[in-house]
């Protein structure tokens, strides 16, 4: 299924991304995973396509085979890092020949060791450029990357937000946020949108806290901010990682409960492989689904 067909349809809808392991081992422990969330019904389960591009091959194929093996529309992450056009033609050839039909599109971070993100030689520069080749000679579902609290590399959060508006205009049908844990960004953040002139569905990601050293390394490299009472709980909880992965349940099922009442049409899940979190708090959200009368499928 197309992603837009399922937001068009489906309110709400989950969806869990991935990273391609390293090995054939560690391929045959996603699949499992993915295996025990497909009850769950997600509407699209995301690979990413790792540092550099470095996991290509791996993506592809594991896109494929999710799709193919359990069922699951599938939704393959592309960066322009490390790939002339041609090369990146016979990857979304490839793409297309296995039945997948969404697509990330994205600029994706500059190699290891590299100071700064260059476009390759016969390559892209932007996610928007890479957008408008797909608008131009295929028939995915166009996926883009929005920063509720500013990209990193961006001078200011207008102007992130007016590139934000040039990969909507170049073809971008859905948008996904990158992680934020404070609900209140992201309603000033979608209100920032539409005052731009964008349209499209602007997806939460949410990434449930299952390690305090991993969630303050990931949110001092992108970006993100810990709102101060919930950094208050984790550092309490710091040296019981079974009271902090509970913290982290907790918080993500309350922030998506109050993302899905205030009318985010679904939430993106940051499973980082491991199911049993985001598990956890997909089945809260589904158990107490009596307060969305309109909770399952649009008609």
């Amino acid at each position: 299924m197309r992603i837009s067909e399922a937001l068009a349809t489906q309110r709400p809808f989950f969806s869990f991304e991935f990273f391609p392991p390293k090995d054939d081992e560690g391929s045959r422990a996603l699949l499992s995973t993915i295996e025990m969330l497909a009850p769950l019904r997600p509407a699209f389960v995301s690979i990413t396509y790792g540092a550099g591009g470095s996991s290509r091959e791996r993506t592809v194929a594991l896109a494929k085979q999710i799709q193919r093996d359990i069922g699951v529309t599938v939704m393959a992450h592309v960066t322009c890092v490390g790939s002339t056009r041609a090369e990146l033609r016979a990857l979304f050839d490839d793409l297309a020949r296995g039945g997948i039909e969404n697509i990330l599109a994205l600029r994706g971070d500059a190699p290891k060791g590299a100071a700064s993100f260059e476009a390759p030689a016969g390559g892209f520069a932007h996610a928007s450029d890479l957008i408008a080749m797909l608008r131009r000679n295929y028939d995915f579902c166009i996926g883009a990357a929005c920063y509720p609290e500013t990209h990193t590399e961006a001078p200011s959060p207008q102007v992130d937000l007016q590139h934000l508006k040039e990969k909507v205009d170049a073809g971008a049908e859905f948008l996904i946020t990158q992680l934020f844990f404070d609900n209140d960004r992201f309603a000033e953040f979608t209100a920032q949108t539409r005052a731009m002139g964008i349209s499209a569905p602007v997806i939460p990601g949410l990434m449930p806290i299952t390690n305090a050293s991993q969630v303050t390394r990931f949110t001092t490299s992108i970006g993100a901010s810990i709102p101060p009472k919930l950094l208050r709980e984790l550092e309490l909880r710091r040296e019981d990682p079974k009271a902090v992965e509970d913290l982290g349940v907790a918080y993500a099922a309350l922030q998506a409960t109050e993302l899905l009442g205030q009318g985010a049409p679904g939430i993106h899940f940051y499973t980082l492989n491991r199911s049993p979190a985001t598990r956890a708090i997909v089945s809260a959200l589904i158990a107490g689904s009596a307060w969305r009368p309109s909770f399952g499928v649009v008609r």
